[in-house]
């Protein structure tokens, strides 16, 4: 693919907008073109470009896009349907809204293969499809054909979107931002995937990402754009070591660390507890359609006790599926617990039901992950921020419109907004109404479900701050629960880490990265996509695989069927986490010193990388 002088403006009321210029360059067979660029570069518009894929407002003005020497551009609407998913296959960043919930995952990217190839037949084109299913590693390929997306974790869905994709064998595929909302292991995986694939199918890869330690690690090639504008373009080695633009030398220290000056945040001063978690267990019963009648239980929480104390910030990590989303519907009272107490400045709020619920709810306050969903459309911005003062009768009149004006401001936002429709801002902007909204019943504690994770590298540290200064302003408690690590390095004083529904560690941010006692903590770090060296080595720690089916938990440790270490032990005894003084400690039957040293640090004397408990 050639690319010459692309200019796309956005046309509105106010004129027209610039947000591509004169946008030039070459993808070669058989490699991968790294693009990065912060959030309004004009990377996912230049995505569809090239896929030919310009609606209003926004209008192409000059340029071309050659595929084997055609314009794109100027294809008429068949030709280039013809093209796209037969030789030239795209993947986005949301996986889940891409496929129809009400049918099978298999029968979808099957339908698509029939369509693409005519020719082939049903049981071909099912071998195909299974066959590729299992080339990106999703486990049981032959039963998960049959299973719906709402069965299929978020690694998984992005795994069937790249089968969808290269079913086919394309000779192109656009993959734009597709490693923004995974969690570190399973975008370490993912990254490690297309290069085999791409290797495998020949197939040319223009990479898309707003993270600089993604792009790096995936492309041969990296082009940086700004403001719609190429700025740079080298090889991706060359291109962190050496950078020439003075704006590829910002993103580069915008990346953050977690090791090279990372700053370590102090613990909460006090002991007064916010938030008291104690045993707390959730089980969903679900159908089992192999079996007439039947039904599973999925275990979702197993257990889960921990303190969150007045003033600070807390965080739980974890993969896809490790029951954190689960476990904030419970802190946030969405569900209530099978077992356990969750007490929230002292009252438990696990049976609350009713006016008793509705007054504890201004105690607590969630935050979604998805920024566009979690705001009304047709509700002006003011009258969506208000909402929660006349839900529980607060203000009214010129009170309430005041008090909503000042909450604005507070989190940045002009109240000139006020009358305004969300439509138009910005994923920042969006969140920044969520906060609000939250803010402005004076809560004493936050929970921030991914709350960051749709954002780039440069507006989440802008929120970060944001929430800092709230923070020493209002005594706000937060709660991270994240698969962020630098962001959660950063800002969590205190660190707890899940693994399918349970906690396995919880120590204080320095032990959690420096020098954590859990195998599957150091799993996680060692997946971290970043531009300074890691002390935990991918080929020592990377797991492959998605984590057992909290259907069927195997016995003893719940991590060793994926551990590189585990003993005959651990088939056979479940270890349950035991706090030290310090208030650390990890369910595991290793020593930390008997782990393999960071890389990073020197090995103790006598002690070998290879010493495990016998």
């Amino acid at each position: 693919m050639r690319v010459e002088s692309l200019s796309v403006v956005l046309d509105s009321a106010a004129g027209s907008r610039p947000i591509l210029s004169d946008v030039s360059f070459d993808v070669a067979p058989r490699s991968v073109l790294g693009i990065i660029g912060e959030s309004g570069s004009g990377k996912t518009v230049l995505s569809n470009a090239l896929i030919n894929w310009i609606h209003k407002p926004l209008r192409l003005t000059s340029g071309r896009v050659l595929y084997q020497g055609r314009d794109l551009l100027a294809l008429p609407e068949q030709a280039m349907a013809n093209l796209r998913g037969r030789e030239i296959a795209y993947i986005g960043a949301n996986p889940t809204i891409a496929l129809d919930p009400t049918i099978p995952v298999g029968h979808q990217i099957v339908e698509k293969l029939k369509e693409v190839e005519p020719g082939i037949s049903e049981a071909d084109a099912r071998k195909r499809v299974i066959d590729t299913l299992d080339a990106v590693r999703i486990p049981s390929a032959v039963r998960r054909f049959d299973e719906y997306p709402f069965q299929f974790s978020g690694g998984m869905m992005q795994r069937a979107m790249i089968v969808d994709a290269l079913v086919s064998n394309p000779k192109l595929l656009i993959a734009d931002n597709i490693t923004q909302p995974l969690d570190v292991t399973v975008a370490a995986q993912i990254i490690r995937l297309l290069r085999d694939l791409q290797s495998a199918f020949e197939t040319s890869i223009v990479f898309i990402s707003s993270s600089l330690g993604v792009v790096t690690d995936t492309a041969d090639d990296v082009i940086v754009i700004n403001a719609g504008r190429i700025v740079e373009r080298q090889p991706a080695a060359r291109l962190t070591a050496a950078p020439e633009h003075a704006y590829t030398r910002e993103l580069i220290a915008k990346v953050p660390r977690l090791w090279a000056e990372a700053e370590t945040p102090e613990p909460s001063p006090g002991n007064d507890i916010v938030l008291e978690v104690r045993d707390v267990e959730r089980t969903y019963v679900v159908r089992d359609r192999t079996r007439l009648f039947g039904e599973n239980r999925v275990r979702a929480v197993r257990g889960v006790s921990f303190d969150v104390r007045r003033g600070e910030s807390f965080g739980l990590i974890g993969e896809s599926g490790c029951g954190k989303s689960t476990l904030s519907r419970l802190l946030s009272s969405i569900e209530q617990p099978d077992k356990g107490s969750i007490k929230v400045e002292g009252r438990d709020i696990a049976g609350l039901k009713g006016t008793p619920l509705l007054e504890m709810r201004r105690r607590f306050q969630l935050l979604l992950q998805d920024p566009y969903n979690a705001i009304p459309a047709h509700a002006s911005i003011g009258r969506t921020i208000e909402e929660p003062l006349r839900i529980h009768g607060l203000a009214r009149g010129t009170a309430l419109k005041q008090r909503v004006r000042d909450v604005m401001t507070e989190v940045g936002l002009s109240p000139d907004l006020y009358d305004n429709l969300p439509v138009g801002l910005s994923a920042g902007q969006r969140q920044r109404i969520n906060i609000a909204r939250a803010l402005i019943l004076e809560p004493s504690l936050m929970i921030l479900d991914e709350t960051l994770s749709a954002l780039d590298q440069v507006e989440q540290a802008r929120l970060l701050a944001l929430f800092e200064t709230l923070q020493k302003r209002h005594g706000i408690t937060y709660l991270y629960i994240s698969h962020d690590l630098a962001m959660v390095r950063r800002v969590c004083a205190r660190i707890g880490v899940m693994y399918l529904g349970r906690i396995v560690e919880l120590a204080d941010n320095h032990t959690i990265f420096e020098n954590p006692a859990h195998p599957y903590t150091r799993t996680l770090l060692s997946s971290v996509l970043t531009v300074e060296p890691k002390p935990f080595l991918p080929e020592t720690y990377l797991m492959e695989g998605e984590p057992p089916d909290p259907i069927h938990i195997p016995a003893g440790c719940t991590f060793r069927t994926r551990c590189p270490f585990a003993s005959a032990r651990c088939a056979t005894e479940d270890p349950h986490l035991v706090a030290t003084a310090e208030g650390n400690g990890a369910a595991c039957h290793l020593e930390p010193g008997h782990l393999p040293p960071s890389s990073l640090l020197p090995a103790p004397a006598g002690r070998t990388a290879a010493c495990l408990e016998t």
